[in-house]
Order: structure tokens, then sequence, then C-alpha cells
């Protein structure tokens, strides 16, 4: 009996200890879903600031370019970077891949197979890393792509009927977006894809920072080394030396509001921002915003930007659109040093609050940051914090002035290491802008900080008040520090006012100014400022196979600007002994429309009159070149041509046309020397057959974006 009742009972003991077991497996067995991606998905069509994909076999190519080494450019191929990284082999895999700012320059390299180029600057970054998922985050089963490609997504493996069901709702959402997308080629609407993560994830919490200033209805977790995100306490500013004016000597003491928070300062020092790049793989990943990127196809005014929370999926209330007819994520520096006193101070706020109000802020319109400077700098608050011209207004009312010295340059270099990032709201699709708001003149140098925000596609004004007199002229850092600082020294990028009482003359001139984005100089890049037009060779001696082979060389290069009625325009034009032209600048507005009519070019056979065709592509091309674009002109010929190509070609040049030649097989040297701009060796290339062509896509843009970069400012 009593071995009976021992054995009974070892029974329910093993069989509750295996039911337990299969529980927790059960539990444990929740799957992250991986989408798969295709070899020539660049990263910057991709919406999500961080995703886990699936790479197929066979992106070892040549044709899937990288650029870059250990970071890449965001118009790479996620797939052969990630080789090129050594993260994969050619086999394929799982790669985590995050977004990371801009960078000033992409150093090209041969690692594990590939070829990655180098790039002097674009405006965002991506990190390949192996593909496990980071304690914390969430990571989505869907991937978000800009317009240009379709939403669906492959996955690993078939949802069970209970994921069917989960994701009923957001499927709906999905299918909603589609349509949407199919419908209207401008307007986009973003979907929500319901996110599958462990279960050991959900109770997974990340610390905040000690002391911030963030909106209730937008908190996200913040890392405390992210200088951007939050406004940073610092010590008792030091009283400013006698090299500028001290004003209101009532103002010199702690406002009480300041007083509060001067002894959580003690432990909490002050460090130099670090550049992104450096410390994006250790914080959290905040998908609060989801990014617009500035998309080929679109006009930058088009909106398409929407709010979405992913640790707080509360929505936001009532969200105004904004003015559409200025979307611009914009920076303001405000002077916070003790020489502007008080009553100044309150003036400079009351600025703001109006230049806010006149804007118009929206999620669609422009969104507004500001950022405190004195001795050290300090964001109030950043560009997703408040999406509305009155909530702007009232929070601007409650900055209180930190003191200490006008430290100018250090503040531009905090807002281009620190300020312009994804988790901060920037949309990617809207032109950075910075207005520095300085009383009298600067307490250090900002001619290097200025330039390298600059190269950064930063567009910087400089709104000074009260400046320097005569007799205290000898007191300034940094003579002309204006003119240092700006885009462009013509005028438009600087406002000089006399008096701060008179600052509210300047809000709408300067509303006005910051909204013109087709004069926003430093917005414009290699890619998406220039107009380009192709003169084809259509000879008897090209032949129909290997004229299909010029035409998907002049796709391939077209395909890697940015296409649309505000950025890159395409044009082209075929000739034998006559000239056609097969369509010109404003002809099509979409980069898909671009391709498509390149790729509808019938061959036409017959002589090779390469001087007459430069005169036509001159007159029929880009005499209609926008004042704002570059105009180049790419030249493919096979062969000598029957007239003269040094006149024509010498008359395209002092119109302002930058004319690269490309020559195949029996073209002649020396014509395509006398068709390219100085220097030849940078502007004329040879290739012996027309299958070698690919090989100088990557090699034009890269030339045709160090020109662009070099160009003089002014």
């Amino acid at each position: 009996m009593k071995a009976t009742v021992v054995a009974t009972f070892f029974g329910v003991f093993l069989t509750c200890t295996y039911t337990a077991k299969e529980a927790t497996k059960k539990t444990k067995k929740v799957k992250l879903y991986v989408p798969q991606i295709d070899c020539d998905v660049k990263a910057g069509k991709i919406i999500n600031p961080e995703f886990i994909a699936k790479c197929p076999p066979g992106c070892q190519d040549v044709k899937y370019r990288v650029y870059g080494t250990d970071i890449y450019a965001s118009f790479s191929s996620v797939c052969n970077a990630a080789i090129h990284s050594g993260i994969i082999d050619n086999t394929g895999g799982k790669v985590l891949i995050q977004k990371v700012a801009g960078h000033s320059g992409y150093r090209g390299s041969f690692s594990n197979g590939v070829r990655s180029l180098s790039l002097p600057r674009w405006r965002e970054s991506f990190l390949v890393s192996e593909g496990k998922p980071r304690k914390g985050v969430t990571y989505p089963s869907n991937l978000e792509y800009t317009s240009s490609k379709s939403t669906a997504v492959k996955s690993e493996s078939k949802k069970t009927e209970q994921d069917v069901k989960g994701m009923k709702s957001a499927d709906t959402a999905n299918t909603s977006g589609k349509a949407s997308h199919e419908g209207d080629a401008v307007h986009k609407e973003y979907q929500t894809t319901a996110v599958l993560t462990p279960t050991t994830q959900m109770a997974t919490t990340t610390p905040t920072p000690t002391t911030t200033t963030t909106d209730p209805s937008t908190t996200v977790p913040q890392p405390t080394t992210t200088a951007a995100a939050t406004r940073t306490t610092s010590a008792p500013a030091k009283p400013r030396p006698g090299l500028q004016r001290v004003r209101d000597m009532g103002s010199s003491s702690v406002h009480p509001a300041y007083a509060s928070v001067v002894a959580a300062a003690a432990s909490a020092q002050r460090q130099e921002p670090v550049v992104t790049f450096q410390r994006a793989a250790s914080f959290p990943v905040h998908l609060a915003m989801e990014i617009d990127s500035w998309k080929p196809g679109l006009s930058i005014f088009d909106t398409g930007f929407s709010s979405k929370e992913e640790f707080n999926p509360k929505p936001l209330e009532s969200i105004s659109q904004g003015n559409q007819n200025c979307k611009i994520d914009l920076s303001f520096l405000m002077d916070g040093s003790w020489s502007i006193g008080k009553r100044r101070f309150q003036l400079q706020k009351r600025f703001l609050g109006n230049v806010a109000q006149a804007l118009g802020i929206g999620s669609a319109g422009p969104l507004m940051g500001i950022v405190q400077y004195g001795d050290d700098p300090s964001t109030e608050f950043n560009l997703k914090t408040y999406v509305s011209s009155k909530d702007l207004r009232n929070a601007i009312e409650k900055i209180q002035q930190k003191g200490g010295l006008s430290n100018v340059g250090k503040a531009l270099s905090f807002v281009n290491k620190s300020f312009f990032l994804d988790a901060n709201g920037n949309r990617g699709g809207a032109p950075n802008v910075v207005v520095v708001l300085v009383d009298g003149w600067p307490t250090d140098r900002v001619e290097e900080a200025s330039r390298l925000a600059r190269e950064s596609g930063i567009n910087i004004f400089f709104v000074t008040v009260e400046a320097a007199a005569q007799s205290e002229k000898q007191n300034v850092i940094e003579p002309n520090f204006v003119d240092k600082a700006v885009c462009r020294t013509s005028g438009f990028y600087s406002i000089n006012v006399p008096s701060w009482f008179s600052l509210h003359k300047v809000v709408q001139p300067l509303v006005k100014r910051v909204c013109d984005t087709d004069r926003l100089a430093c917005s414009k890049t290699c890619l998406n400022a220039a107009d380009i037009g192709f003169v084809i060779d259509g000879s008897s001696s090209v032949g129909t196979g290997n004229f299909r082979t010029v035409l998907q060389f002049v796709a391939n290069i077209s395909k890697e600007f940015e296409i649309s009625d505000t950025d890159t325009r395409i044009g082209a034009v075929q000739y034998t002994y006559e000239q056609r032209l097969e369509f010109s600048f404003d002809k099509y507005s979409t980069k898909q429309d671009v391709l498509n009519a390149i790729k509808r070019i019938s061959y036409w056979s017959g002589g090779t009159s390469t001087g007459a065709a430069i005169s036509y592509a001159s007159e029929q091309l880009f005499s209609n070149s926008k004042p704002n674009k570059r105009k180049i002109m790419i030249l493919i010929t096979d062969g000598r041509s029957y007239d003269d190509v040094s006149v024509p070609a010498m008359a395209a040049h002092q119109n302002g046309v930058i004319a690269y030649s490309i020559g195949v097989a029996w073209a002649a040297p020396d014509e395509l020397e006398a068709i390219a701009s100085d220097p030849a060796k940078e502007h004329s290339f040879f290739v012996d057959e027309f299958d070698n062509l690919y090989r100088y896509v990557n090699q034009l843009i890269q030339n045709i974006c160090t020109e662009f970069n070099s160009q003089p400012r002014n």
C-alpha cells in the first residue's frame, strides 16, 4: 500500500513537472518573424530606424553598390554591405541594421570580396551587425518602404491561425495603406504593423535620464548619453569677461527656477557630445516618429509624415498638420548669456513665440526645437516634442535663462552632432535649418564649427542684435564671423537688427527666408540639384543589342539620383546624322517615369555627327535648365565624329554645362578630351566594349559628387 502511494505521488510529480516544462517551452517559443529583402534593397528605402532582415544568397555582385567602410551611406545595398563588413557571406543570412546620422565622408575599401566606394558625404548612414535582437528592442515583422517600393515583404515562415487572428487589424491597415499608395503616388500613408517579440522582452525597461524636460504626451525612454534628446543641467555660469558688453546688471543673479536644479548638476558632469555613429550600438531605438525620407518622385513639400508611439501607444490628440508649404526641420539657437539681461531675454522669447506662430508648426509642415547656449549648449526641447504652434509658444514662455558666455561655435558643434537625429524627430525628408540669435558677438570662434555643419547639409542663418560699435570691435574674437558662418554671403542668410526692441519687425522676413526651400543652398546635394542631359550615339556601328546596353547604363546612372520637379531632372537626346529629343527635363517628374521613358527609347541607326548633337542638346535641353540647377551633359559614343566637336563643346562649357564623355570601342580619345570639361581626366572615360560600361557608373557618380562638394560657397 505504501509503495503504491509513493508510486502514485511520484507519477503525479513527474506529470506536473512535464506540464510545467511544456508550458515554459510554449512561453519561450513566441517567434520573431524576420522579413526577407532582395539584394538590391538599399537602407534608405526602408523607413524603419532599426530592423532585422534576411538576405538571400547571391548578393555579392558589383551591381549592388556599397559606399563606405564600417559605416555605410544609406543608398548602399543592405545585403552587399553586410557581406563587405563580414557579417554574412554570399550564402545570405540574417543581419541587424541600425540607422544613424549622415557622415561627412565615406571611405571605400576592398573587404570580403566586395569593393566599396568612397563618397564625400551623405545625409543618412547605417551600421550592420549580427542578426540577433538586442535586449529591450522590438523589431518589425514587416518592413516599411518609401513609395518607390511596395510594402509587401516576404516572411521566413507562415503565420499560424493565432498569428493571423492577432494581426487582423494590422492586416486591414496594411491593405488600406497599399490601396492608398497605388491610388495616389504623391500622398502616402505608412501603415502601422504589429510586432511579434519574445515575451521576455516585453518586461524589459530602459533607464531614463536623470533630469529632462519632455512633453508628457510624447514621452519615450531616453539614454543618459543622448545630449540632444534631453536638457542637461549645469553648474552656475561664470561671470562674463569684459570683452562683451554687460547689460541689465540686475539680471546677473541666478534665476530662482534655475537655482532649483543647480544642486543636481554637481553629480551630472557635462560631457562633450559624441559623434552619433560611435555610440549608435548602445542607445535604444526610438520609434516615436516615423521618418519620411526625401523621396525621388515627390516634391519636398509633399506630406507623408505620421506619428507613432512604440513605447507609449497612447495616440497624440489633435495634431496639427501645419503649413505644408514650409516643410523644414528648424532649430533655434537662443542666446542665454548674461550679457543679454532679463528684459532682453524676455523679448527674445516673445520673438521665438511669434516665429512659431507665423511658421504654422505641424507634423506635415515645419517642426521646431530650441537649444539655449551660454558657456555650454543644452536642448530645451527637440523637433518632436511639440507639434502645434500653441503648445510650442507655451513651452517657450517657460524657458529660463541659463547665463554664461556666448559660445556660439560650441553650440553649432552640438547641434551638428546631436540635434538633427532620427530619435529627436529629424525627418530626413525636410531641410535642416539652424537660426542663431546672437546678442552682440560670440565669445568663441564659429568658422570651423559652421563649416562642418554646412557640410552636413545644415542651412545656417544668423540674426545678430546690437552689433559691435566701432569702439568695441577690438573685443570681437572673430571679425566678420557672420560671413564665415552662413551658407552664402549674399545677405539672404543673415539679418542684423539694431535693437532688441525692433526684433519683432523681422519675424515675417525671417519666416519667408527659412521657408524658401529652393534657396536653401546647404540642403542641395550632388544627387538632388542637377539637370542631367544624356546625349546618346544611335549610329549604325552601335547595333541594336549594344544600344540596349547603353540604355541600361543610362538607367543605372539615373536611378542613383533623387528625381522630381524640385530635385534632379533627366533629359535625353539621341543622334546620328540628325538629332532627336527623346524627352526634355520637364517631361517626367518621378524616377519610375524616367526609367520607363529610357526603356522606351528606340534605336535609330545612321551616321555619327557628335558636334551637331552637342549644339542641339545645348539648344533643346540645357537652354531650359533651371537657374539653380547644375547643368550636366553625359555623352556616350562609339566612334569618331563626322564633324568638329571642339567648337560646340567649348560653347557648351561657356554656357555652364559640365560635360562628361564616355567612349566605347572605336571612339577617338582626342575628341573625348575635347568634349569633356576640365580637367579632362576626371570627365572622360573609355571602355573597350559596351558590356564594360557598367564599371564606370560608380566612378561617374562619385566624380559628379566630388565636383559638387568642392564648389566655392559664395
